[in-house]
C-alpha cells in the first residue's frame, strides 16, 4: 500500500526515529556541498538547492523550491557508515611474563537511519554485502554497522550530467534494498515500507492512503531523472584492449591521488597497519581505506607490479567493469558518476570505455 505523509507532519519521522534509539544521518549543505552528517531538524535538510555537476566540477545553486531531495549525490553517502574509513581490528597486549595476547576490538555501533538515500547507492551497499557478509567468513566489524542500519531511500528526481544509473540497471527508482521509500512531491511524500522495521516506524507516523493524483504526480516527478542521463554499455570487452594505447593517454592525465576510488560507493580496497606503543608492551592493528592507484597496492617481494599511472588506471577499470562480473555476477559500477565529478582532472569514465572499445 502506499501512503502519504505530508510536508507539515515530516518532523514526526525525525522524532519518531530518535524515539526510536535511531542517531539519524541526513543530507545537508556544508561547505558548498550536499554532505552525509548527523540531523537533528528539518531546517537543515538542503531545501531548493540543486546540484551541477561535470567532469571535475561539482557546484550548488539555489531554486527556491520547497523540494529537499532535488538534487544527485554529493560525495558520498552509504560506505562509511558500513566499512568504516579508519579502524582498529584488534590489539596485541605483553602480559607481565612476557606472553603475548590478542585482543579483538569489535565496533559498539548505534543504531543508525540513514534519511535520503538513492537507488545507486543501495545497489552498491549489496554489492558491499556480497563481499563483506555472504562469503565463507562475513567480516563482523562491517556486520556490526549493517545490522544497526535502517534506509530510508528516496527516488531520484534530477539526474546530474554525469549520472548513468539507467545503464547500470541501479536506478533512478529505488526498487529494493529499502526500510522506507519516500517519492517526494511539493505537498509531501508517497510512502512505502520495506521492512518489518520500516513498517514499526510507519506506524507511529500521521499517514493517509496516497491518491491516485499524489501517485501520478511521484511519478511523473521521476521522469527528469530517467531521460537526463549519459550511457555505459554493459560488460565492455575491457579485456581484449589491454594493449590499447589509450591506456597510456588517460594515463598521463591521470594523477593517482584515488578521488575516484574513494567517493565510489563499491570499492573496498584496504590496507592493514600496526600502531607499537612506544613502551613496547602491545600494538593495535588497524585496517584503513587504500586504493589501487596506490604504488604499494601492488607491492610483493621484489617490487611492484603495476608501476604507472596508466597501470592503475587500466587496474581500476578492467576490475570495476569486467572482472567484478565474474566476483559479483555483475558490474562493480551503479551508475551514480560520482568518479567523474570528483576527478579534479576530469577522466570521465564512460568516454574511457567508449575510446577503448571504439
Amino acid at each position: 500500500m502506499h501512503h502519504f505523509l505530508a510536508r507539515a507532519d515530516f518532523p514526526a519521522m525525525l522524532e519518531t526515529l530518535a524515539a526510536a534509539g535511531f542517531t539519524c544521518i541526513g543530507p545537508q549543505v556544508r561547505q558548498g556541498s550536499i554532505v552525509f552528517d548527523q540531523l537533528h531538524e528539518v531546517a537543515q535538510l538542503p531545501q531548493g538547492w540543486q546540484d551541477e555537476q561535470q567532469p571535475g566540477s561539482y557546484r550548488l545553486h539555489q531554486t527556491g523550491s520547497p523540494y529537499w531531495f532535488d538534487w544527485a549525490n554529493g560525495a558520498s553517502a552509504i560506505k562509511p557508515y558500513t566499512f568504516a574509513p579508519q579502524e582498529s581490528l584488534w590489539k596485541a597486549v605483553r602480559d607481565e611474563s612476557g606472553r603475548l595476547h590478542f585482543k579483538t576490538i569489535l565496533p559498539k555501533p548505534q543504531k543508525t537511519a540513514i534519511l535520503g538515500v538513492r537507488a545507486c547507492d543501495l545497489a552498491a551497499l549489496a554489492i558491499q554485502d556480497q563481499h563483506f557478509l555472504h562469503g565463507t567468513y562475513p567480516d563482523p566489524y562491517y556486520q556490526q554497522r549493517r545490522e544497526n542500519l535502517l534506509l530510508i531511500g528516496v527516488n531520484c528526481t534530477h539526474a546530474a550530467a554525469t549520472c548513468f544509473c539507467v545503464s547500470t540497471g541501479d536506478g533512478p527508482d529505488i526498487l529494493d534494498g529499502y526500510d522506507l521509500l519516500l517519492s517526494e512531491t511539493a505537498e509531501g511524500f508517497v510512502l512505502q515500507t520495506g521492512s518489518e522495521q520500516g513498517q514499526q516506524i510507519a506506524d507511529q507516523l500521521p499517514l493517509a492512503q496516497a491518491t491516485q493524483e499524489q501517485l501520478l504526480t511521484a511519478q511523473e516527478r521521476m521522469q527528469p531523472a530517467r531521460q537526463q542521463q549519459r550511457s555505459l554499455p554493459d560488460k565492455p570487452p575491457l579485456y581484449d584492449k589491454l594493449q590499447h594505447t589509450h591506456w597510456q593517454e588517460v594515463g598521463a592525465r591521470c594523477l593517482a591521488c584515488g578521488n575516484c576510488t574513494s567517493v565510489c560507493p563499491t570499492c573496498f580496497c584496504h590496507q592493514e597497519v600496526e600502531h607499537p606503543a612506544l613502551d613496547g608492551t602491545g600494538s593495535t592493528h588497524e585496517r584503513l581505506w587504500n586504493s589501487c592507484f596506490d604504488p604499494n597496492h601492488s607491492y610483493i617481494h621484489g617490487g611492484a607490479v603495476r608501476r604507472s599511472h596508466a597501470d592503475y588506471y587500466r587496474q581500476w577499470l578492467t576490475h570495476k567493469l569486467a572482472g567484478w562480473h565474474e566476483q559479483f555476477g555483475r558490474s562493480g559500477c551503479t551508475g551514480c558518476g560520482r568518479c567523474i565529478t570528483w576527478c579534479p582532472v576530469g577522466i570521465d569514465l564512460t568516454e574511457e570505455v567508449g575510446s577503448l572499445t571504439t
